[in-house]
Formats: C-alpha cells, sequence, structure tokens
C-alpha cells in the first residue's frame, strides 16, 4: 500500500523527506510526494540481492571503482525528487558524486523490482524522472508478469535495447558485463556465484550500440 505525505497543495522537500522516512524503510520523493513501499516479497529481494551481488561481484573481479547500491539509499535529483532504485550502479568516474546518505543526480544503471504496489512508479514516474536525469540504463525487472525491459538513453529518450538471441543483454555501462534473462525469470532464482562464472568465462565483445 502506497502511503502519500504531504498536506494539501503543500510540497515535501528532501530534508523534510529524510526527517520522515526512518532508516531501513524503502521510500520514493516524487514531485514533492514521498511514497512509502511495501515490504518485499521473498522473490523481489532475491532478485535484488541476485542482481547486485552479480554487478559488485564482476566490477570487484574486474578490478572497476564503481559503486554498486541495493535500495534505502536515495538519489537527490533535486530538492523534490529523489527516488531509490531497487539496485543502482555508479560508474568510476562519476564516484565523487556519491555521498554517506544519497548520491547527487542518477546513477548511471537504475534496477526496478516490480512489485503489485510499484507497477505504476516503475513504469511512469521512475521512467521520466531517470530519464529526465540523464541515467543511461534503466532496467525493470517484472516477477509478476514475466517481463524484462532494458531502456538506454538515445538523444534524451528512452529505447528499449536489444537482446542477443532473444535473451543476452550487454550492457554498455559497465563493459564486459551482461546477462541471461532467463536468470532473471526462472523459478528459484540461480546462485549468482554460478552466473557470475559464466559472465566472467565468457568472451569479451566490443559494445555495438553508442551514445
Amino acid at each position: 500500500m502506497i502511503q502519500r505525505a504531504g498536506i494539501d497543495s503543500d510540497l515535501v522537500d528532501y530534508e523534510t523527506y529524510r526527517a520522515l522516512v526512518e532508516d531501513g524503510q524503502k521510500a520514493d520523493l516524487i514531485d514533492g510526494v514521498i511514497y512509502m513501499a511495501s515490504p518485499d516479497t521473498k522473490r523481489n529481494n532475491t532478485l535484488n540481492l541476485f542482481l547486485a551481488n552479480l554487478i559488485d561481484g564482476f566490477t570487484a573481479v574486474r578490478d572497476i571503482d564503481g559503486f554498486t547500491f541495493l535500495s534505502r539509499f536515495s538519489c537527490k535529483l533535486s530538492e523534490f525528487r529523489a527516488p531509490e532504485p531497487d539496485v543502482g550502479y555508479v560508474r568510476p568516474e562519476r564516484v565523487h558524486l556519491v555521498e554517506e546518505r544519497h548520491m547527487l543526480g542518477g546513477p548511471d544503471i537504475a534496477i526496478e523490482i516490480v512489485s503489485r504496489d510499484s507497477r505504476q512508479r516503475d513504469y511512469g514516474e521512475k521512467r521520466e524522472l531517470y530519464q529526465e536525469a540523464d541515467v543511461a540504463e534503466y532496467w525493470i525487472i517484472d516477477p509478476l508478469q514475466s517481463r524484462v525491459e532494458f531502456l538506454g538513453l538515445k538523444h534524451g529518450n528512452y529505447e528499449v535495447l536489444p537482446l542477443e538471441e532473444n535473451r543476452i543483454f550487454r550492457t554498455d555501462v559497465i563493459p564486459g558485463f551482461w546477462l541471461d534473462v532467463n536468470w532473471l525469470l526462472i523459478k528459484p532464482v540461480p546462485r549468482a556465484y554460478r552466473c557470475l562464472e559464466q559472465i566472467l568465462a565468457a568472451p569479451k565483445k566490443k559494445p555495438k550500440r553508442s551514445r
């Protein structure tokens, strides 16, 4: 269930949002309104950890000094906009924007795991927020509909990024990193370590897309 904070036309600013939302709670500040998230399901929580472990493990092995984070870490886009992606990644050259309590601006990859109460925000408001904040890639993982969508920023607008063999996605943000979409849809979610071994063992391919 979504809890809305703010009275009448009053907007909640970032500092008020930080004061109202307790540590450990997931909430998004979208255009001056706080949206509280319901507790994660087991599957959504598993997918969050799976993706974060894959990205963090890959960058650690390849010695890429980016920053991977889970939800409960906000991205301050403006005084009235501060979404919390379920998983986020920041390129090494932008890590200086990551502060102790939040990031200044959007990550380079924002990932949302869709739940029943977040569907509209994930496909609607958050897509617009991330696009306007120049987030290079937005991944929407929808376990309820067995659907995965990878969006890339092209000339200021998101476009659906292609899959190889209808199942392999290669990101331009993290050189050499790829995902098999089936990993995100099958039950149970596979072991991140075994999937990471496959990613690391695959020959490197030069990215074909450009911005």
